[in-house]
């Protein structure tokens, strides 16, 4: 499938920028997939406001692909969607392995419905940037691509400015997740994506949760023999947002009303660092992340949309310390949460 035969209002909503929350994975005690619960995430996050969702990517469990769950999650998200609303959608589905895992993948994606595929590089590692293309051509060939350059942290591989003007060169490239969590990467990859002339093509989206508002909503002045391009963030695919996303959506709002402000208000800008804090507890930071899920869980426990913490790997869990840190963040920052705003639909959500 070629980008051009998305729906043109769904094509829309990812070149003009649009709220994507990374979907977790709702399980029972027993570590079974949670129906009710699952399709009550979905329906929480379109009525939050977000324009679309991105499934089986890290934020749902990599795993889900050695228990046979690819496919029904994929597909229950998108049923769900297709039945508790009319308004487009941008669905994106992770796609990870090998070239032959990630094109059966991306099949599998494009046959239930999904616009493009969201394409982690963690398992080519041990590849040249010339094999690394050469993999992410073959994908293309099968969904348009959302690229992901994905913090070294957890799994993510390191790559060159001149790599991301190659990948923004493939054709049905329609956007970049950019989450490096580095300031200097990210730059890179806003040169490579310029210097391929694609920037008018290819949608930003960052995926840097320790900068989540600074990037949506100042601008990037990229230089080239004097001549300079200004380019912004258009949108974020965050695990962040898979918690308090109505709040995410009118933080969202605000920030690209500010873009081309001839000032951006110091409230807004300071807002940043709070958001950052809060993340700071949900995934995990003062354990190098390894918590990132189950914070995120144990938002959406508290709220009712999650039964437990559970997680496919018994070894994913809250660090120590973690469940406080996320206690201390949620009483500072209670007005950045959006539990009224559950309370008052989630019976709703799990009919």
């Amino acid at each position: 499938m070629h980008h051009s035969q998305i729906n043109s209002d769904i094509r829309k909503l990812i070149a003009e920028g649009t709220v994507l929350p990374a979907h977790p994975l709702a399980l029972t005690a027993g570590r079974r997939l949670d129906k009710t619960h699952q399709r009550a995430l979905t329906r929480y996050y379109i009525d939050a406001g977000a324009g679309g969702l991105a499934v089986g990517v890290h934020t749902t469990q990599f795993a889900i692909r050695d228990v046979g769950l690819y496919r029904p999650v994929l597909e229950l998200a998108a049923e769900t969607a297709a039945s508790w609303t009319t308004r487009p959608l941008a669905l994106v589905a992770g796609l990870v392995g090998s070239t032959s895992q990630a094109t059966t993948e991306a099949r599998t994606a494009r046959d239930i419905g999904y616009h493009a595929g969201l394409l982690s590089l963690a398992a080519m590692k041990s590849a040249s940037e010339d094999e690394i293309i050469a993999h992410c051509t073959a994908v293309a060939a099968e969904i348009p691509l959302v690229g992901f350059y994905l913090q070294p942290a957890v799994g993510g591989v390191i790559l060159s400015s001149r790599f991301w003007q190659r990948f923004a060169a493939i054709d049905n490239v329609v956007a970049i997740k950019i989450a490096p969590f580095n300031r200097y990467r990210t730059l890179d990859v806003l040169r490579g994506v310029a210097a391929a002339g694609a920037l008018d093509r290819v949608a930003l989206y960052t995926g840097n949760d320790d900068h989540i508002l600074l990037d949506l909503m100042l601008p990037f002045d990229l230089r080239d023999n004097g001549i300079t391009t200004r380019t912004y963030f258009k949108g974020g695919l965050l695990g962040h947002w898979s918690v308090w996303t109505a709040t995410a959506v009118k933080q969202f709002a605000r920030c690209k009303a500010a873009r081309h402000k001839d000032s951006v208000p110091a409230d807004l800008l300071a807002l940043d660092a709070r958001v950052t804090d809060c993340n700071s507890a949900f995934f995990d930071v003062a354990n190098d992340f390894h918590g990132c899920i189950a914070g995120c869980h144990e938002v959406l426990r508290r709220q009712g949309l999650m039964q437990g913490l559970w997680c496919l790997d018994p070894n994913e869990a809250l660090s120590p310390g973690q469940k406080e840190e996320i206690d201390r963040v949620t009483r500072e920052h209670a007005d950045l949460s959006d539990d009224a705003f559950v309370a008052a639909n989630l019976n709703k959500w799990l009919a």
